[in-house]
Formats: structure tokens, C-alpha cells, sequence
């Protein structure tokens, strides 16, 4: 079963008591045509393995041919990343090879044997292969519309694939506000050349320079329009809203986490999808939010979201459409 909550039908019925039936009418149809060509973003709140599996079923897009799963396998220390048990039977049903790409901060995953070690002992290697995809090289998906970059630069190997998952921890991040489906296929994808590229707002390769924050945020989002122009519509997008620390899986030695879990959410909009983790961070009941939301706010993080929004790689509007 399912239930959706259209935002615009409420603007027509509000309507309707001052302008009569016959315009409400009107009003409503209007309202709900427009929330039909809204992206849908679905949720459950239960998270486990089933749902998961079952959140990517609803999307209606099938992952074929040769699938990359992007997701972190979190920095050796850390604890918050999504573990193998609950997303082992969604990464094996589309038959996907986890992919991943070196930092550019140094750490346990700063090269590839290390990294692939840090994979292995999180238990990854063990449902399915892990790909670093700049073990070999590097290479340039161009960047069109955007202020700051001239192109993203990424994992050589990431040109192997036909279909991408992006299968994101959506939490906080000390720098970006938060982590979710644009921060994963932007950072996520780009190789260590390339994350300082976004880093330092296309300033440098060897160095994360001292950029305004909104540069770098909008350096993010251009970067995942690199990835979506690549992708087309072998893309699609699944975010855990879960063990919700301020700090990301990036980090050692990560904050506990002060609010409870919300779910699991997914969309063929990565906009969408991020609006709305965010939307449901700041809905929620559980005074910890106030945690998160500061971190979101102080970092300007929902910057991100409008520049994705201008550059046209999706909505901040959306339909929540929740399953059970």
C-alpha cells in the first residue's frame, strides 16, 4: 500500500473558500496535474533489507547491463556507513560491482591497496567486487552550464559502466552540511585529482585551495550534472536516512548520532531525493534534529540544492509517496 501527499492540493482548496465552487474546481484539477509531473520521491520508514530491495522495484527503472553501486565504504575508525548485511540483497540483485574512488585527504583510503583493505575489512568484498575506479587513471566527463568547473574529473574505470545505483548514507558532513545522492555521485564518483578540483572550486588538482563556501557547494553540483549528462537515464538514486551523525562516513572518528532513524528513500530525481531527507530531518519529532539542522544551516548546505536546481538536474518540488 501506499499513501501521497500532494503539496499542491492544498493551495486549491485554500483557494476555493474565496472564490467559489465552480473556480475551485479548477483550482484542483490544476493542482493535481501539476503534482502528476512532479517527481516522486518513495519512502519507507522501516529500513532493512526487504524495503530496500523493494524501494528500487517501485522506481520502475531496471538497472541493466554492467551496474556500478556507489556508495562509501567509510573511513576505517567510522561505524555509520551502510552496512553489508542491509543493502547485500539490493547490490546482488542487479548483479552490481561496488565502486568507489581514492581520497584526496590522505587516511586509510587515500590509496588503492589501502583502500581495498578498508573495503574488505568493512565486509564489503565479501557480497560483492569493489572497484576503486581511479586505481588506473583518471579521465574527464565536461561539465556544461556551470561557473566553475570545466569538467569532473573521475575514475577512469567508471566509463566501464553502464548503469549507476547511487546508494547514498544521507547524514551530515563537516564541510558540505550534509551527505546525500548529489554530494555521492559528485566527490563520490570524482577521483583524488578530481575531489580536489570540486574542492577548491576548479581552482587546483594538487590542492583544496580556500574557496567561498557557496562556490564549492555549487562546484559539487556541477560535478553531478557532469555525472547525470553521462548517465542519461541509466541512473537512479537510493538514500538511507540513518545512524544521522553530524559528520560523514569520510570521517574516523564520527559523532554519535542525536536523532533516531527516518528511512529509506528514492528517486529518479536527485534533487528531489535530497530535499527531501532534508525536509524530513526538519519535520521530525525527535528534538536531536536540532544537531543536524544546525549543521545543514551553518554550512549553508541547502545552497547545493538551489544551484542543482538552476543548473536543471531536478526539482526541489516533489510528491513523497510512502510505502508499506
Amino acid at each position: 500500500m501506499k499513501k501521497t501527499f500532494q503539496t499542491l492540493i492544498c493551495a486549491a482548496f485554500t483557494l476555493a473558500s474565496t472564490v467559489g465552487c465552480g473556480h475551485a474546481q479548477s483550482s484542483e484539477n490544476k493542482a493535481a496535474e501539476s503534482s502528476e509531473n512532479l517527481p516522486k520521491v518513495y519512502f519507507y520508514k522501516e529500513i532493512n533489507s526487504e524495503n530496500l530491495v523493494k524501494i528500487y522495484e517501485a522506481l520502475g527503472r531496471e538497472a541493466k547491463g554492467k551496474v556500478a553501486v556507489k556508495l562509501s565504504t567509510g573511513e576505517p575508525g567510522g561505524h555509520n556507513f551502510l552496512q553489508p548485511a542491509l543493502i547485500k540483497d539490493l547490490v546482488q540483485k542487479v548483479n552490481g560491482t561496488i565502486v568507489e574512488c581514492n581520497t584526496a585527504y590522505g587516511g586509510k583510503r587515500g590509496d588503492t591497496q589501502s583502500h581495498l583493505q578498508a573495503a574488505k575489512d568493512h565486509g564489503f568484498t565479501a557480497i560483492a567486487p569493489v572497484d576503486i575506479m581511479d586505481a588506473e587513471g583518471e579521465t574527464e566527463l565536461p561539465v556544461t552550464g556551470g561557473k566553475h568547473l570545466k569538467s569532473d574529473i573521475v575514475g577512469k574505470n567508471y566509463l566501464n559502466y553502464d548503469f549507476t545505483v547511487v546508494l547514498s548514507h544521507f547524514k551530515g558532513h563537516a564541510m558540505g552540511g550534509f551527505g546525500g545522492a548529489i554530494k555521492n555521485i559528485s566527490i563520490g564518483i570524482a577521483s583524488s585529482n578530481g575531489k580536489r578540483n570540486i574542492h577548491s572550486a576548479g581552482a587546483s588538482t594538487t590542492s583544496w585551495g580556500n574557496p567561498e563556501q557557496d562556490d564549492f557547494l555549487e562546484s559539487m553540483a556541477e560535478a553531478a550534472k557532469a555525472v547525470i549528462d553521462h548517465c542519461g537515464e541509466n541512473i537512479l538514486y537510493i538514500s538511507v536516512a540513518n545512524n544521522l551523525s553530524v559528520d560523514c562516513d569520510c570521517d574516523s572518528s564520527p559523532a554519535d548520532p542525536q536523532m533516531g532513524d527516518i528511512g529509506i528513500l528514492a528517486s529518479l530525481d536527485p534533487v528531489a531525493l535530497d530535499k527531501a531527507c532534508t525536509d524530513l530531518v526538519r519535520s521530525s519529532k525527535d528534538h536531536g534534529k536540532i544537531h543536524l539542522i544546525e549543521r545543514i544551516d551553518s554550512r549553508h548546505g541547502m545552497h547545493t540544492l538551489d544551484y542543482a536546481e538552476q543548473l536543471g538536474i531536478g526539482s526541489q518540488k516533489y510528491e513523497l509517496v510512502e510505502l508499506d
